[in-house]
């Protein structure tokens, strides 16, 4: 069994056997079905080659930080892990898709939330919030575990569950309308462009501005 289908098989869950349909974006789906952390089929010799990233205007599998360069200007996303689970942090992903309802983590000083859902032996007592789709405990008010299991009320015919984002936003200059920014700005660009901080303006003094200069005077012996 080659390495591919060996991940994929263990991955299966309810999002694998799920029909597709357009609950949110387009590359959604294969975003939640990539097979990530398999060695890169391209790049396999050399170091850090694991398949961690996936490009939201290709749709395809996951790729490795080598591949990138075949996605320049691309919107792409790191996906990490937490206990052997596929996680994306919440700076990243939120640009992209509303993600309220869905339980969030704080992992190594980040927020993350979870692709998808995750085994569970059995619920812990006195817990009051759950998993509407999945049954996992919940360690807040929120409604899902996962992106995949809010994916899963969506199926369910909740009209009150939505991944487009309510508003609209300006990110230098381009319209953000929930499934990709219209415009090519790169990751890197955001990212430099966001740890700037304004420069300190010069303090206007009104009065001294429209003071005259007087003749000077040479100093008495």
């Amino acid at each position: 069994m080659s390495v591919f289908l060996y991940h994929r098989k263990k991955s299966i869950n309810w999002v694998e056997r799920m029909e597709i349909k357009e609950f949110g974006p387009s590359w959604l789906m294969p975003m939640l079905r990539a097979d990530y952390f398999a060695t890169c089929r391209f790049h396999g010799d050399s170091n850090k080659s694991e398949c961690n990233l996936f490009c939201l205007d290709c749709c395809g599998n996951a790729i490795c930080p080598y591949c990138l360069i075949h996605h320049k200007n691309h919107h792409t996303v790191q996906i990490r892990r937490s206990s052997y689970n596929n996680v994306v942090r919440v700076n990243e992903i939120q640009r992209y898709l509303d993600i309220s309802c869905v339980q969030t983590y704080i992992i190594n000083s980040a927020k993350i939330v979870f692709l998808n859902e995750r085994p569970q032996a059995r619920p812990g007592k006195g817990v009051t919030h759950h998993c509407e789709i999945c049954g996992r405990s919940l360690v807040d008010a929120f409604r899902f575990c996962s992106i995949g299991c809010k994916l899963g009320g969506l199926n369910r015919g909740d009209s009150k569950l939505s991944f487009t984002l309510k508003m609209n936003h300006m990110i230098h200059g381009y319209e953000f309308h929930g499934e990709l920014l219209r415009g090519s700005v790169s990751s890197g660009e955001e990212e430099g462009t966001n740890n700037m901080s304004p420069g300190t303006p010069p303090i206007f003094n009104n009065r001294n501005s429209s003071r005259r200069k007087g003749v000077p005077h040479r100093a008495p012996f």
